[in-house]
């Protein structure tokens, strides 16, 4: 009988400019990024490590678990450039693994440019589904790259702050950030941002 091989999964948390995050990757790309609560020298959120084995267990069945930050280093390294306003985009090889219509939304959230936003009904009619708006939603709060795959960007379609799993006030942060480097905001202003 063969044994299906497992994959590895990369996983570490980080702490960047006040910013706790828990990251991972496999040997393709970053798989998975997401705020947590707990100060990654003290122990990983909890909350958070059961959503990223969550969702490790729909996407990666009996993964091979392996903390090693240097692994994850070029990605924390544009992360980390990224919050700084040093970055607006990400050059990173990515896994991401979702549906056929997941990955089609997610694409669409991609080419939101920096430090702009666009409505869910936007995301929608990019993709020729007018109707799906509350699919499109769905697919959105399902991205498990945040940052990187912009949700960030999404938001009513009055301009209102709508949901966000990373919460709405690192959204806000997030937002304020893109616009004070697009509109290129002196260095002391982004960092009253932070």
């Amino acid at each position: 009988m063969q044994t299906k091989p497992t994959k590895s999964i990369f996983w570490g948390a980080v702490r960047l400019l006040g910013n706790n995050f828990l990251m991972a990757a496999t040997d393709e790309g970053l798989c998975y990024l997401q705020f947590h609560d707990a100060d990654p020298a003290a122990a990983v959120d909890e909350g958070a490590w059961s959503e990223l084995a969550k969702w490790a267990r729909a996407q990666l069945p009996e993964p091979n678990w392996v903390e090693d930050a240097e692994k994850l280093q070029p990605y924390i390294l544009q992360l980390e450039e990224y919050l700084k306003g040093l970055r607006t985009t990400f050059t990173l090889p990515l896994d991401l693994r979702g549906t056929t219509f997941q990955q089609s939304v997610w694409s669409v959230l991609h080419e939101i440019p920096h430090g702009e936003t666009f409505s869910y009904s936007q995301v929608a009619q990019e993709l020729d589904k007018s109707s799906a708006v509350r699919a499109v939603g769905t697919a959105i709060g399902a991205n498990p790259v945040l940052i990187v795959v912009p949700c960030h960007r999404v938001v009513g379609k009055d301009g209102s702050l709508t949901g966000y799993r990373g919460g709405l006030r690192n959204k806000e942060k997030l937002l304020l950030l893109e616009r004070a480097n697009r509109w290129s905001l002196s260095s002391n202003v982004i960092d009253e941002i932070r």
